[in-house]
């Protein structure tokens, strides 16, 4: 005698076709675990990620600006710690993406091995991508709500259009946290991961933080021009100040391209590493 099994058989599960292999429109899963894991180990490490860009602001802007005095922006003269503060909060958000979607994206990526098991499941590269840069936007978002909070306190928002800053910071945040994931992907060591601060590094310092763009040599000028950091101080040093040019928009295009571009990147390099 034979048995058979009542038992239907189960047919591996197939991912569609066209976007249906890329996105399953759950992204929210992925930002949902990275919160529960920030929230229950990671606290301390997101708090410092703040404390870094007030410490330059107390230090140089209220401190050293008291020796400074008054600089010249746009025609006008502004308190010299009211110059430096965008150019911090920019610091901020850009700090806060890209840490999160760098460093943490690392370890998920070449230890927890977290993206295998996602994408093992109905969960496309879209979505992870999409939740991961998410989460790196939170985080930014987080750090520059926070900066705003202690530049209002010490009376450094010098224009109503300040409350454009906090969407401008999310923009700013997007840009970073969409090409930081796609180029951790082909980092493979720590020693590689180093090289995102020597990326960082001359960006902080060039980028019109401190000083106006003009100190430079032309040839100079042309290249920090190209830096996201120098637009992003120049969009929100405008909003913080209300000197606005035709350039806000210049600034907002750099940003937009810039997202488009990190997630078309990192979506495909995620289906590249694991799907392919």
């Amino acid at each position: 005698m034979t048995s058979t099994s009542t038992r239907p058989a189960i047919a591996p599960t197939r991912r569609r076709g066209g976007v249906g292999a890329l996105y399953s429109g759950n992204a929210r899963a992925v930002v949902y675990r990275g919160l529960r894991a920030t929230g229950s180990t990671n606290y301390i490490v997101v708090a410092t990620g703040f404390v870094e860009p007030v410490f330059y602001l107390l230090a140089l802007g209220v401190g050293l600006g008291s020796f400074v005095g008054p600089v010249s922006y746009g025609g006008i003269h502004i308190p010299y710690a009211a110059y430096i503060a965008p150019a911090l909060l920019g610091v901020s958000a850009m700090n806060g993406a890209i840490y999160d979607s760098t460093w943490n994206v690392f370890f998920k990526m070449h230890f927890a091995r977290l993206y295998h098991g996602m994408l093992a499941t109905s969960l496309g590269p879209l979505d992870v991508a999409l939740g991961e840069i998410l989460l790196a936007l939170l985080r930014g978002g987080a750090y520059a709500v926070a900066f705003l909070i202690v530049m209002s306190a010490l009376g450094l928002s010098l224009s109503w259009t300040v409350l454009l800053a906090l969407p401008a910071v999310l923009l700013i945040a997007f840009g970073f946290a969409s090409l930081g994931m796609g180029i951790t992907s082909y980092l493979k060591t720590f020693q590689q991961m180093d090289w995102i601060n020597f990326a960082l590094l001359p960006m902080f310092l060039l980028s019109a933080t401190f000083y106006p763009l003009s100190v430079y040599p032309v040839p100079l000028q042309w290249v920090i021009e190209v830096f996201p950091l120098w637009h992003a101080v120049e969009l929100l040093r405008g909003l913080t100040t209300g000197i606005l040019s035709p350039a806000v928009f210049i600034h907002v295009g750099y940003f937009l391209v810039m997202i488009a571009v990190g997630l078309t990147f990192t979506t495909r390099r995620l289906r590249a590493l694991f799907l392919d």
